[in-house]
């Protein structure tokens, strides 16, 4: 109740038209960074209603003593409007929490748009006869070198089934190996001896090095490509 009737006396005070002496003026219009308080129109030191009335009065050209026009500007615009006035009023009686300059600077900053970079393919690519089918490559020295021998030109194995679980056919060159006993599920594509690829549909335990794993692909979809005779396996970018 106080501050509403501060309100309606700081109206009061702004339509009598009371003024001070030309000689009481200091206008101040400081851009140093937040050395005054947002609000703080006549630099006490505190936003209150008599900011709100520093500013009306000093709209109609009526002398206002140590006025500070960056503190007084809280709607964030170029110039001083009657709108700052209402914005300290409305902070008074709790209808906002920052003022519209403060909510700017903690607004983060929209990025500059930039163009998409052009994307290099990079991945390579496995099918299975004519279906593609998508891998995971292991990280290791064996898929990066496999991955250079096919950068340029695709590689064609030709596979043959083998114990109703897998199919196995020779790369035509040895690549390095890191064997270790592990037992392979379906969708496992595997290096064994260093020369021969291996795809599962099934499973079996051996010492082999891990290339790869088809994630695309369900163990009845791996069966039905794979257990039906030879297949032939492409690499390609």
């Amino acid at each position: 109740m106080k501050r509403i009737i501060s309100l309606i006396i700081a109206a009061i005070l702004c339509l009598s038209g009371i003024a001070v002496s030309a000689s009481e003026v200091a206008l101040t219009d400081t851009s140093e960074p937040q050395s005054f308080i947002w609000g703080d129109a006549d630099g006490d030191g505190d936003v209150s209603i008599v900011d709100a009335t520093c500013i009306q009065r000093h709209l109609v050209e009526i002398p206002v003593p140590s006025f500070n026009m960056k503190a007084a500007i809280v709607s964030g615009e170029d110039e001083l409007s009657i709108i700052d006035a209402t914005l300290i009023q409305r902070k008074l009686v709790n209808l906002i929490d920052r003022f519209p300059v403060e909510e700017a600077a903690i607004q983060p900053t929209e990025p500059e748009p930039t163009e998409e970079p052009t994307t290099v393919n990079t991945e390579m690519k496995m099918y299975i006869n004519n279906t593609p089918v998508t891998v995971e490559w292991e990280d290791n020295e064996s898929t990066e070198v496999l991955k250079e021998a096919v950068k340029n030109d695709p590689l064609t194995i030709q596979m043959s089934m083998y114990g109703s679980f897998e199919q196995v056919g020779s790369f035509g060159m040895t690549l390095p190996r890191n064997d270790t006993r592990i037992t392979t599920g379906p969708g496992d594509v595997i290096l064994y001896s260093g020369s021969q690829m291996v795809v599962f549909y099934g499973s079996n335990t051996w010492a082999y090095t891990r290339l790869g794993h088809i994630t695309d692909k369900t163990t009845e979809e791996l069966t039905v490509l794979l257990s039906n005779g030879s297949v032939t396996i492409t690499l390609t970018y």
